[in-house]
């Protein structure tokens, strides 16, 4: 199981470290120069105020993006001016009417925010995929409720399931809905890959409706949080790796790979992760576990306690005061900087030029005591165009492409 990238004989010199991709499809009227390391979803709510503005200033600093989660754009996301990635779940909080449904004009009200620079519809998340959340009532603060548009005080669940779209072509329709609301700006999708015949519905939903997300953000089953049951985290989803080569490869395969920027997260620490995760075909990553220890979570896995030590996830202000903006916002810049210098470096050793040019020729896996085989070789990939001639070249292709239908996530 041992894995590494192969090096060059003749490395390469980058003068920059500061790698950026572009996010934006044909539809996208203002596209984002995103850096390809960004800060995964983490709502305020969850993490303290300091904890936010620490996370945001640093992102400021350093030039990349901060995504709120799904509890909304509050006040301390807005303090430092740091770029966002505006997350919207099941619960519409932020663009929400009194009974928890979508409101067009509330949403239309943030997305027009300069600060706001692209938006990412949250369907599951790798620690709890298919599993609704609660904010217990005495974590919703004044702030909290300002933020997500809920009372105070009052528990805030965010459901299973969205209620603005239930087919794959009303889930583009929707994508269609905010990219023309916000005025033209970046619209994602965000998924722990689950049921293959759901990606494939949602994929032949792409094709006849002709709407495709800017970026699809793929979450891995070893994505972490404070609030999920035990069952959830350790046996629902798929791993980051195998999600990634799944959406991957069937947009490779209906020819709609270049329209859509691929995003990864789950559990993703060194340049190494990163590395490992753009040779099977990601564009970028999202990190919520180092930004994270970054400002001083010592995992001490009380987060639903209200009683962090360190100040992360506590809403008692005797308790995150602990947590010292003026010191961590630098901290948080430092660990991107440093990881993407160990990006770059990695890049130069294998001879290459960016991230995007490492490819599963270069990730090579131990799968036995006695055989070395690289990723190319190890997994199969999908020509460009293969669905459109072939779809029996896959195994799970084979079995399910034909029955997956844009009208329906079930088996047609």
């Amino acid at each position: 199981g041992h894995e590494w990238i192969n090096h060059s004989m003749r490395p390469t010199h980058l003068d920059s470290s500061d790698f950026r991709i572009t996010i934006g499809g044909p539809d996208c009227t203002r596209p984002y120069a995103s850096s390809v390391l960004n800060i995964s979803g983490m709502s305020y709510g969850a993490l303290s105020p300091n904890a936010v503005e620490a996370l945001n200033r640093g992102a400021r600093l350093g030039g990349f993006a901060h995504t709120t989660g799904e509890g909304g754009v509050s006040r301390f996301h807005r303090t430092h001016g740091g770029d966002l990635i505006w997350q919207i779940g099941s619960g519409y909080f932020g663009c929400r009417t009194a009974d928890g449904r979508f409101c067009p004009d509330a949403f239309a009200a943030v997305a027009a925010e300069d600060q706001v620079k692209m938006i990412e519809i949250k369907l599951s998340q790798g620690a709890k995929p298919g599993h609704g959340g609660i904010l217990p009532g005495a974590k919703v603060t004044e702030a909290i409720a300002e933020a997500r548009g809920v009372p105070i005080g009052q528990d805030c669940i965010s459901p299973a399931a969205h209620s603005e779209f239930s087919t794959p072509l009303e889930l583009c329709g929707f994508i269609a809905r905010l990219r023309d609301l916000s005025g033209g700006k970046p619209i994602g999708i965000k998924l722990c890959v689950g049921h293959p015949w759901e990606v494939f519905a949602l994929a032949k939903a792409m094709r006849a409706s002709g709407v495709t997300p800017d970026f699809i953000t793929i979450d891995g089953s070893e994505g972490g949080t404070g609030a999920a049951p035990v069952e959830f985290a350790d046996h629902r989803g798929a791993p980051v790796r195998e999600g990634l080569m799944l959406v991957h490869n069937t947009l490779v395969g209906i020819g709609l790979r270049d329209r859509i920027k691929l995003i990864v997260s789950g559990k993703i620490i060194s340049a190494f992760d990163m590395c490992r995760l753009f040779s099977l075909g990601a564009d970028g990553c999202n990190i919520a576990r180092g930004f994270m220890f970054a400002i001083g979570c010592i995992q001490a896995q009380v987060c639903h306690s209200g009683k962090c030590p360190t100040g992360v996830t506590s809403q008692d202000p005797g308790r995150y005061r602990a947590l010292v903006v003026a010191d961590k916002f630098q901290r948080v810049a430092n660990y991107h900087q440093n990881t993407l210098i160990a990006l770059k470096e990695a890049v130069e050793s294998a001879g290459l030029r960016a991230p995007q040019d490492l490819s599963p020729h270069h990730l090579m896996i131990r799968v036995t005591s006695r055989e070395v085989r690289s990723a190319a070789s190890q997994y199969q990939w999908l020509d460009a165009g293969a669905l459109d001639r072939n779809a029996g070249s896959h195994p799970a292709f084979a079995k399910y492409w034909g029955q997956a239908s844009p009208a329906q996530f079930d088996l047609a």
